[in-house]
């Protein structure tokens, strides 16, 4: 079956890096557009950005343009997002996205918790 496992999450202080992970099996990664989504407590589910299948696009929501960046490895069936300057407003469950695939179809990983202390 389709499984998106993250990794990477933690706590770190204002200002800081951290770099997620998202490790694909059960489907032909290369085929599909992948996204990461952020919910943070009290609020509604935020779309973070999204990478191509072929990496040669990307896109991201307004609040990380600049600091935050998606890449991935369709070699190693992963994908990456890179967080810089880091705010306490970034402190969030985050989650990656296969798909949707031309057939609707789309997968969700489990979740990392990304806390950012001021």
């Amino acid at each position: 079956q389709v499984q998106l496992v993250e990794s990477g999450g933690g706590l770190v202080q204002a200002g800081g890096s951290l770099r997620l992970s998202c490790a694909a099996s059960g489907l032909t990664f290369s085929s599909f557009d992948m996204g990461w989504f952020r919910r943070a407590p009290g609020k509604e589910r935020e779309h973070v950005g999204a990478i191509s299948w072929s990496g040669g696009s990307t896109n991201y929501g307004d609040s990380v343009k600049g600091r935050f960046t998606i890449s991935r490895d369709n070699a190693k069936n992963t994908v990456y997002l890179q967080m810089n300057s880091l705010k306490p407003e970034d402190t969030a469950v985050y989650y990656c996205r296969a798909g949707p695939s031309l057939s609707g179809y789309e997968y969700w990983g489990q979740g990392t918790q990304v806390t950012v202390s001021s």
